[in-house]
């Protein structure tokens, strides 16, 4: 089954959607997890830290008033020695609250537990000034210095295990967002390489049949109707390609009657036009009377104009042979000298009149080439019929035969001095009965149909007719025919 355009470029925009999105679900993933880390730093961490120290500070605080007090024995130091350790403890509850390690909890109880030593000593030391103390003051001391010793040494293992922590935290973070930085970068650029190439499948799936599609209705433009183009398109292209198979046939069809026809009708008109010719020749010839001299001049005008009239049905049954494919060419060695001279020849009459002048640049020996003479003849015999139209009187027209033995060919060219071509005619010189502009300015009578047969006959022989023009300076016209492999005829 052949997915639709709109299915083709749903499903490749779909899929470049998924890709994105899971690019994004993962850079999110690892964005919460960096901030999960940041959060515990800051909202734990540091905290729990910056608790321990304040906790150290407190208890030396303690152990001031307790000094002060034991000093001068007076109560407002005792009072505050009281507030200061009533804050140790609820700090030190609420840090215990909020500690989830148990290597952290078991340092906070510990500190907790000795600091409840610390006020149950100070108390048991302390008297209403009656009685002597139960401790003595050596001892005493000893005692409070170890318990602060201790709770110190414990806060700071605390303040080191989260330190510790912190470092560990942070390092993990810096590993975990170059990682994450890494494979995003990697799974970007994934997206990206499937992008363009789910977007690369997705436009060749769908311009690959447009092209073939192109390149078939450009060969029915140039006249080639005889098949049908297989793609495999999608389904919304199908009746498209349906429909220029048909528009192929139908030209086709047309094509072969139109072929048909012009083989008919130029059949039909050969055999009157030959009687007329040949009656009007009788008549020249004065077989049947005398003629006067106005008779000749209309006879000789009813001639011509059979023979140009029979030379143009010709050429259209010839062409119409050849768009058909039964044009026989009957390959053999041919001198193109030989052939070249007989075009010559041809139209030499015309070229004085004209006063023009027919230079022919060729070897002195024979040139062979691999050619039908006869087909070969009315390609010159058009070329230089043309040159000699277009060539103001005592110009030049100049036949060139050039062998080029390391490409195995014969090279011609034909040249005149005339106007010129327009550049918009070039492409359209070859059509048939297509006049350019020069010859409706310079009232050339043609038909229109000598080009398109020169350009046929050429192709047949295995070559391509070129051409070269400038406005003001002439034109040549260029094609090659191919040397024969084996021997010559001596």
């Amino acid at each position: 089954m052949q997915l639709s355009i709109f299915w083709r470029l749903a499903l490749g925009s779909l899929a470049i959607i998924v890709v994105v999105a899971g690019v994004n679900f993962y850079a999110l993933s690892q964005l919460r997890l960096l901030t999960a880390l940041s959060t515990e730093l800051v909202s734990f961490q540091y905290p729990a830290i910056e608790t321990a120290k304040r906790l150290t500070t407190s208890l030396y605080a303690q152990l001031r008033n307790e000094k002060k007090y034991l000093a001068v024995r007076d109560a407002a130091f005792l009072r505050d020695f009281d507030d200061e350790a009533e804050e140790f403890r609820r700090s030190l509850t609420a840090l215990l609250e909020q500690e989830t390690a148990p290597d952290g909890q078991k340092l906070l109880e510990s500190t907790q537990r000795l600091h409840e030593e610390y006020r149950t000593l100070l108390r048991s030391y302390v008297t209403d000034g009656t009685a002597p103390s139960p401790i003595p003051a050596d001892e005493y001391e000893t005692r409070r210095d170890a318990l602060i010793d201790e709770m110190t040494d414990t806060l700071d293992t605390y303040v080191d295990l989260h330190e510790a922590r912190v470092s560990s935290l942070v390092t993990d973070s810096r590993a975990r967002s170059a990682r994450a930085e890494g494979i995003t970068r990697q799974l970007v650029v994934l997206a990206v390489l499937l992008g363009l190439g789910l977007a690369a499948v997705a436009s060749y799936s769908i311009l690959r049949p447009l092209r073939r599609l192109q390149e078939h209705i450009r060969q029915i433009g140039q006249g080639k109707f005889g098949h049908s183009v297989e793609i495999t398109a999608p389904s919304d292209l199908r009746e498209l390609v349906d429909t220029v198979n048909w528009m192929g046939k139908k030209l086709q069809e047309l094509d072969e009657m139109k072929a048909e026809f012009l083989s008919h009708i130029s059949h039909e008109l050969r055999t009157p036009l030959a009687s007329i010719r040949a009656g009007t020749q009788l008549l020249l010839d004065e077989i049947p009377g005398p003629l006067s001299h106005a008779q000749r001049e209309t006879l000789q005008i009813m001639t011509d104009s059979s023979e140009r009239l029979i030379r143009l049905i010709s050429t259209l049954l010839d062409l119409s042979k050849m768009e058909a494919g039964m044009m026989e060419y009957r390959m053999a060695p041919t001198d193109l000298k030989r052939v070249a001279e007989g075009s010559v020849n041809k139209v030499r009459l015309l070229a004085e009149e004209r006063h023009i002048k027919i230079q022919t640049d060729a070897p002195p020996n024979r040139v062979w080439v691999s050619a039908d003479s006869a087909r070969i003849e009315q390609v010159l015999d058009n070329l230089l019929s043309n040159a000699l139209k277009f060539s103001p009187e005592e110009a030049t027209v100049s036949l060139r035969i050039q062998p080029d033995p390391r490409a195995g060919v014969v090279r011609v060219s034909v040249s005149d001095t005339g106007p010129g071509i327009a550049p918009e005619d070039v492409p359209h010189l070859f059509e048939r009965f297509y006049q350019g502009r020069m010859q409706a300015r310079h009232a050339v009578a043609g038909s229109g149909l000598g080009l398109a047969l020169v350009k046929k006959v050429v192709e047949a022989h295995g070559g391509q007719i070129q051409v070269e023009s400038e406005l003001g300076k002439g034109t040549t016209f260029r094609f090659s025919l191919s040397q024969p492999r084996s021997g010559v005829p001596a």
